[in-house]
């Protein structure tokens, strides 16, 4: 066991404590930590270690799903018992399977209510090794009050998009808001940016980076041309610092009052009209924009599971607090109040829900059609597969080649790691 390892596994004792009696079990839970996940992780597993009488103990992971997986693999590799239930994003079952539980035991076949799509991704060798929780897709958030006030319309084309984030951006300014951006979007180098630059591709008309066969496509002209476009942003309708930004730095500049546009996850909606945000009242939310008029929309399919780790003690209680946390009640619950996208099709025509987040079911086609990152493709090299295109990516964006250059760089890179196959 490493250093860190002994570490990591010594915080995390100290933070949960003895284990209870034999009667009761204590299952430690890996949640969310972006938004209001780890508020919605506590309640739902008091309600549901009230119902059970077993105790639950939560480890908040880092912030960055790239951290997140590097911790979850090291205590894989020791076969640590500390985590027994863990979050699992949706491009992860093909690289972590083996560390995982069958739930079908447990299931009763509720499954079947859930979309087709997603639990066949969380289906590994006949095995169910995951349980939706909920789904993901890119969306265009913007001011709606600032583009009536600029006589303006929500764009259709990353063109128009520019074109609008500049003319309010520079309105707004000389108005005396010095803070206002046109644009703020993930292009930090981690899987985010990947999630956004994978949006950009496709609309583009440029692929995927690995298309479903395995082949590498990314190094084409319209991959290209997608690349470039988005670096134009940079320094112009986005500030550098985008280059830093998470989702969560995106959401507080565009919350704050000081963005036209942003690109983000359905989460954002309900915090960005919640009570304490300057904006309520003020946000429209639409599919991104094409890749010019010949273009498409193009949403990446984001989304997390709940999973039991195969090392856990208590098995039964764990996939018990699985199935609870992902049922149809609680999912109902976190769209109303989280506007986290169900993976239940009949919540997208419930009444509360549609009354809470209405794009729910304007944007339908958005979720369902949603376009996946190739980690089926590329099974247990998807990781290093990501982590080269995002790493391309951000040279582009931040000035240090040319989209051409560097997708003929990162066309060798994934040479090597492929080698023979995937």
């Amino acid at each position: 066991m490493s250093n860190s390892f002994k570490q990591i596994a010594a915080g995390i004792a100290l933070a949960f404590g003895s284990v209870a009696g034999a009667h009761a079990a204590t299952i430690t839970i890996s949640c969310g930590s972006v938004g209001q996940d780890f508020e919605f992780c506590k309640k739902t597993t008091e309600d549901w270690a009230k119902k059970t009488g077993n105790t639950v103990k939560l480890f908040t992971p880092p912030q960055s799903t790239t951290d997140i997986l590097a911790l979850f693999r090291q205590m894989f590799a020791a076969k640590s018992s500390d985590l027994d239930v863990i979050n699992v994003d949706v491009v992860w079952p093909g690289m972590i399977k083996d560390h995982l539980l069958d739930l079908k035991p447990y299931s009763k076949g509720v499954e079947k209510e859930h979309f087709p799509s997603i639990v066949a991704n969380n289906t590994a060798d006949g095995r169910l090794i995951a349980m939706p929780w909920f789904t993901d897709a890119g969306l265009l958030y913007y001011r709606k009050d600032l583009l009536e006030k600029h006589g303006e319309k929500a764009p259709t084309t990353w063109e128009e998009l520019a074109a609008t984030a500049k003319k309010i951006q520079d309105a707004e300014r000389k108005a005396g808001n010095a803070d206002m951006q046109g644009f703020v979007f993930q292009a930090k180098a981690y899987e985010g940016l990947t999630c956004g630059a994978v949006e950009w591709l496709w609309s583009y008309g440029g692929g995927n980076i690995v298309d479903d066969k395995g082949n590498i496509t990314v190094n084409n002209p319209k991959a290209a041309k997608a690349l470039n476009t988005a670096a134009s942003w940079i320094g112009t309708i986005a500030p550098t610092g985008v280059l830093n930004y998470g989702e969560e730095d995106a959401r507080g500049v565009f919350q704050s009052g000081n963005a036209v546009f942003m690109r983000n996850w359905p989460y954002a909606w309900s915090l960005g009209n919640g009570k304490d945000s300057k904006i309520a009242g003020k946000i429209g939310v639409s599919a991104l924009p094409k890749g010019g008029a010949d273009g498409k929309n193009a949403a990446t399919l984001g989304g997390w599971q709940l999973a039991v780790s195969k090392y856990s003690k208590h098995p039964k209680e764990a996939a018990d607090l699985v199935m609870y946390m992902t049922s149809k009640e609680i999912q109902k619950e976190r769209a109303i109040k989280g506007s986290y996208n169900p993976t239940i099709p009949s919540l997208y025509q419930d009444k509360d829900v549609l009354a809470a987040a209405p794009f729910f079911g304007d944007l339908y086609n958005v979720f369902t059609s949603a376009v996946p990152r190739p980690a089926t493709a590329t099974g247990l090299k998807y990781n290093e597969v990501s982590a080269a295109f995002w790493n391309a990516t951000h040279d582009v964006l931040s000035g240090k080649e040319k989209a051409e250059t560097s997708l003929g760089k990162l066309e060798g890179k994934l040479k090597q790691i492929k080698r023979r196959e995937w």
